[in-house]
């Protein structure tokens, strides 16, 4: 089994230099780094997480709590940060919390949060009330989504407004004025889709464009396919015209085109679609479905890399700890077959 030592000596660097890029030590060249990383994979070198343990007092494995695995953007989210977390040398304990406060309330607190140096955490039910639990945990904590916010807690998100009023124009660019929001929730602190809906309003309000109510589509309090099915229905019987789809998730506007499919409207000759997460899904549709890329990858990634810079801090205890960060990802417009070009 090869060591510490080996991967050293093959790539021309100290031991000492080996541990600081598996201990994720900013301070090195990338050149370097990159060099330790390919003698660790030509090696197949495994770090000994029990004694790692021993030596560090961390067990080298971080939490996800997320509100399920089953939805395309968590999905996909949550092999993102097992990605990210083997490029920092942690494992990931995934947590589903089923939409639920008892499950998130029971990711802040169950007995094997000893098991993890740190959580990443994606509340669904929990609310902005609810964001003195998140100050008062006692471990290493970031944030993901748009449900709370604290400015004592790291943040990872994504820009929601930005995404949606991005969506909206593109299809106002494309000359569509009837345009459908399909994701509207009733609960009373809607997180993403109160911001999904401002973009989507900001949108309109820059062309001179009110909101028709008859255009809202309401998911039921959950972004599945057949809520995102039920809610084009609902618009399509309320006889406004609709020439436009801003869906606030794939999965609802795969729903939405189900929906449009069924009825025999054309997309994207009658109705353009648009959804948001470029989730795989989106790319298989038929036809292809334009979608919000939220920057999911660069979330992971920075959510576990400073995930792990608490947990180094929690141990080596330095001078100055960095202040709380919050992220906000670069989003883009992938265009497809929903969307098409003006002649």
């Amino acid at each position: 089994m090869a060591t510490m030592v080996d991967v050293a000596r093959l790539a021309g660097v100290s031991v000492k230099t080996v541990s600081n890029v598996l201990n994720g030590y900013p301070y090195i060249r990338e050149t370097t780094r990159q060099r330790v990383l390919a003698a660790i994979e030509e090696l197949g070198y495994q770090v000994n997480m029990t004694a790692r343990s021993l030596r560090s007092g961390r067990t080298g494995m971080i939490g996800l709590a997320v509100p399920e695995l089953g939805q395309p953007y968590f999905g996909e989210l949550a092999d993102d940060i097992l990605a990210a977390a083997r490029r920092h040398e942690v494992q990931v304990l995934i947590e589903p919390t089923g939409y639920t406060r008892e499950g998130e309330l029971a990711a802040l607190r169950e007995p094997r949060r000893g098991l993890v140096d740190g959580l990443l955490f994606s509340a669904a039910a929990l609310d902005q009330r609810d964001a003195r639990l998140l100050e008062e945990v006692e471990y290493p904590i970031v944030l993901l989504g748009e449900q709370i916010f604290s400015p004592a807690v790291d943040h990872v998100t994504m820009r929601n407004v930005e995404g949606a009023r991005a969506a909206t124009e593109l299809l106002l660019e494309r000359g569509r004025r009837h345009i459908a929001v399909i994701g509207m929730l009733h609960a009373e602190t809607a997180g993403a889709a109160t911001l999904r809906f401002q973009g989507y309003r900001e949108a309109l309000a820059a062309r001179g464009l009110e909101v028709d109510e008859r255009l809202l589509g309401w998911a039921d309090d959950a972004w599945h396919r057949t809520n995102g099915a039920r809610a084009m229905a609902a618009v399509l019987d309320s006889g406004a015209p609709v020439d436009g789809v801003v869906a606030f998730n794939d999965a609802l506007a795969i729903g939405a085109l189900y929906e449009l499919k069924v009825r025999g409207v054309g997309v994207p000759e009658e109705v353009a679609v648009v959804g948001f997460d470029d989730t795989e899904d989106a790319r298989y549709t038929t036809p292809a479905l334009t979608s919000v890329d939220p920057g999911r990858k660069e979330i992971a990634e920075r959510a576990v890399e400073l995930l792990c810079r608490r947990v180094r801090e929690r141990t080596e205890r330095p001078a100055e700890p960095e202040p709380p960060v919050l992220h906000l990802a670069r989003m883009r417009i992938v265009e497809r077959e929903t969307t098409p070009r003006k002649a």
